[in-house]
């Protein structure tokens, strides 16, 4: 009987470890995904911020959401920006209160472990018809700041012949450009 009393002594306490290590790890993996699902909603607010800045072309409120190293890169070849020479570029837009509307209708999050770098992906619609904006935000002194966009147009395959046929001068002189400047290592 003392056999069977030592056994069972010896089950219960494993068994209370293993509830124990159950119990933690199940809190771990709590913490983990209530983190991710806050980042996740940190960052979608942030988008949704920059789109309604650029909206309502509120330049204050833009440019609050931009990194010190935040670089742009538009729908045009020649649209690769620095903050500088984006502002430049942008805020006379918005000083004569004419933004762009951007509205999401699809968008993908992901992070990194620590989740300090986020990157996404989203369908937008807008005055080019479907595009596509992507980008990174770091998390810097608790606040998300884009340190890149991206936007493209979205062109269906079954019209990529044509829209190539149509902007195949364009690029021509384009690339003839590209050549005679010297290749800047960003």
């Amino acid at each position: 009987m003392k056999l069977f009393s030592n056994a069972h002594n010896c089950l219960c306490r494993k068994s209370k470890r293993v509830k124990i290590v159950v119990a933690l790890l199940f809190c771990a993996l709590s913490v983990a995904g209530q983190k991710k699902a806050e980042a996740f909603s940190h960052v979608d607010a942030v988008l949704n911020q920059w789109h309604e800045a650029a909206a309502t072309a509120n330049w204050k409120n833009y440019e609050a959401l931009m990194g010190a190293d935040f670089h742009f890169i538009g729908t045009d070849a020649t649209e690769n920006w620095g903050r500088q020479a984006f502002t430049a570029f942008a805020k006379p837009y918005f000083d004569r209160g004419k933004g762009w509307k951007y509205t999401p209708l699809e968008r993908n999050i992901y992070f990194n472990k620590q989740k300090n770098i986020a990157w996404f992906d989203e369908l937008l619609d807008s005055n080019l018809g479907v595009c596509r904006g992507s980008g990174i935000l770091i998390l810097s002194k608790g606040k998300w700041l884009f340190s890149q966009y991206v936007l493209s147009m979205t062109v269906p395959n079954d019209h990529a012949d044509a829209v190539v046929k149509l902007k195949q001068n364009d690029d021509s002189l384009f690339k003839t450009k590209l050549n005679k400047a010297s290749v800047n290592p960003k």
